[in-house]
């Protein structure tokens, strides 16, 4: 006999606490549950932590830079150990298409739209399998004859410094072999859109570096950076992204397999990256190929790039890696609006943000420079070298973070011949421009160059995907790139002004005489405040939604 409840016992029990709603998790516990390695990420929160993986794997890297600034300055072995790393990096671009995880990530979407992981997963065993003996090849035989190749290329290294060369290259080439599998491994996961090993991956890479010299430096001098590269490499890019995909769930097993589809797919997506020439990977070599002619340059224009590199990195390959699985998803489900639409905002965003950063970086690089590099065998004068540098390359800021998106959308597309044929076309047409202006300028013409280069990439790369309807020009958000524009603008010229008078107080006012690292902070701690009230203010007044949009997402209102 079954007895109804009571009135009271009902009212009892809707009121337990048990059937209450839940509290909204805090900011702080979302912050958190988004840093778990098997997270699913939105696009928005996926770019947010590759921010700040890329910030403070910036800081990690101005951090290594100083510490080699420091111990060797830009004379013979700090020109050797930045010349090392060009012949490992054509190794990778022209038999990987420079990031493996882009094809991949394409190829892999499509298995797990379509139901196959099963076969996705394969495919990657095989694709591993095949490229571990075609770089094995590779490395074994640029090993072999990496002196010839160094007399080759850098041509202006006397015989002990293209020793030394020679030397760092055999030991930093194998890490091609870390970033291809940990490329291929990483890819497992993007597609699921975990992206805090990603995040983490390249701090621990940073940290080898400066960890080999603290501990070998004294035994083996130049040579235990590479050391700490190559460890740095093995124990991030690799260790890490084969540990999680593991837990993910894939498994890598060693098969050949030479008609399996999946590899069909991968050599048809990847031979126009090696077959072609990105000028946003050449112009590195360009720079150290003419810069080894002058003593001193190819560290300077290296430590200038890497500065410049590090808001760039945040702002376009951090919104790039984090874009690509949401576009080539978008793309494989036949959403070509969504698509498109999304490539023109992620493009007006990061160029809006590229070209209010650019002012800061041209006004305040040359104190930023001598704050962080100046000391031990950085002189001053080496300092102010490179800040001219660092200052032309940040004019083409929003440029490389803009043509950064467009190239993912191609590659999203299953399209990889089409953007890399025309920046192939792009660079030979270059070429002329970085002998002529070297050759009027010197280093200084390079870094022009560098900038007039990537012009031309990223407008011909926005022509063609217009021209063929995948993403309109005219969506683009001008007006708001306008009134960034004339923020930076404003805000650059006053804190210009702000620091040349602070020069002038230093310099004729003895009671303000200061040591010249304070000043520098003085100088970096007042421009940077005014440079942030000016642009908020004109921001604001023009009608942009960017300081709002940013204080809310920063949880400031």
């Amino acid at each position: 006999m079954s007895v109804a409840p009571s009135p009271v016992k009902s009212m009892q029990v809707a009121q337990s606490p048990s059937t209450q709603p839940e509290r909204a998790p805090s900011w702080w516990s979302r912050g958190l549950g988004a840093l778990h390695p098997a997270h699913a990420h939105s696009i928005f929160s996926a770019t947010v932590v590759l921010m700040l993986s890329t910030f403070l794997s910036r800081i990690i890297g101005l951090v290594r830079v100083k510490y080699i600034v420091w111990l060797f300055g830009t004379g013979v072995d700090a020109d050797a150990f930045n010349a090392a790393f060009v012949l490992p990096d054509m190794i990778s671009y022209f038999l990987v298409g420079g990031a493996a995880s882009i094809t991949f990530i394409t190829i892999l979407t499509r298995y797990r739209e379509t139901g196959r992981e099963a076969e996705g997963e394969r495919s990657l065993s095989v694709i591993l399998t095949t490229m571990y003996l075609v770089l094995g090849a590779a490395i074994v035989f640029a090993e072999i004859f990496a002196p010839w190749y160094v007399r080759w290329w850098f041509d202006g290294f006397d015989p002990h410094k293209a020793a030394v060369c020679v030397t760092l290259t055999r030991i930093l080439l194998p890490a091609q072999l870390c970033f291809f599998a940990g490329g291929v491994f990483g890819a497992v996961l993007l597609v699921r859109k975990q992206f805090t090993v990603q995040a983490v991956a390249p701090l621990i890479y940073g940290l080898g570096t400066i960890v080999g010299g603290v501990l070998l430096v004294k035994k083996i001098g130049v040579s235990s950076l590479a050391v700490g590269t190559l460890g740095g490499a093995i124990c991030g890019p690799f260790l890490l992204n084969w540990i999680f995909a593991r837990r993910a769930g894939s498994r890598y097993r060693m098969i050949l397999d030479w008609h399996d589809e999946g590899l069909r797919e991968w050599v048809r997506l990847s031979l126009p990256l090696m077959a072609g020439v990105s000028l946003v990977t050449a112009d590195n070599w360009i720079i150290a190929h003419f810069a080894s002619k002058i003593g001193g340059a190819v560290s300077l224009m290296s430590y200038a790039k890497q500065l410049f590199t590090a808001p760039m990195a945040m702002l376009a390959q951090a919104a790039g890696a984090a874009s690509l699985p949401f576009f080539a998803s978008l793309w494989t489900q036949d959403k070509r609006y969504e698509f498109a639409t999304g490539v023109a905002d992620s493009v007006s965003r990061v160029a809006s943000l590229g070209l209010l950063a650019a002012s800061v970086m041209i006004t305040l690089g040359r104190p930023a420079i001598d704050f962080v590099f100046s000391g031990g065998r950085f002189s001053a004068h080496g300092a102010a070298l490179c800040a001219v540098y660092f200052a032309i390359f940040s004019i083409s800021l929003f440029l490389w973070s803009a043509q950064a998106i467009y190239a993912r959308a191609f590659y999203a597309a299953g399209n990889t011949f089409v953007p890399m044929g025309a920046a192939t076309l792009v660079t030979l047409v270059s070429l002329p421009i970085y002998y002529a202006l070297y050759r009027a300028q010197g280093a200084a013409g390079l870094a022009v160059a560098s900038d007039i280069g990537i012009t031309l990439q990223t407008v011909v790369i926005a022509v063609l995907l217009h021209k063929r309807r995948m993403v309109s020009l005219a969506s683009l958000d001008y007006a708001e790139m306008s009134r960034c524009l004339a923020a930076s603008l404003a805000g650059g010229v006053a804190v210009a002004l702000l620091a040349w008078v602070l020069g002038w107080l230093f310099v004729h006012l003895s009671v303000a005489r200061l040591h010249r690292h304070v000043e520098d902070l003085v100088v970096l701690f007042a421009g940077s405040a005014l440079w942030l009230a000016l642009a908020k203010w004109i921001l604001e007044k023009t009608g942009s939604a960017l300081p709002r949009v940013a204080m809310k997402r920063l949880g400031l209102r």
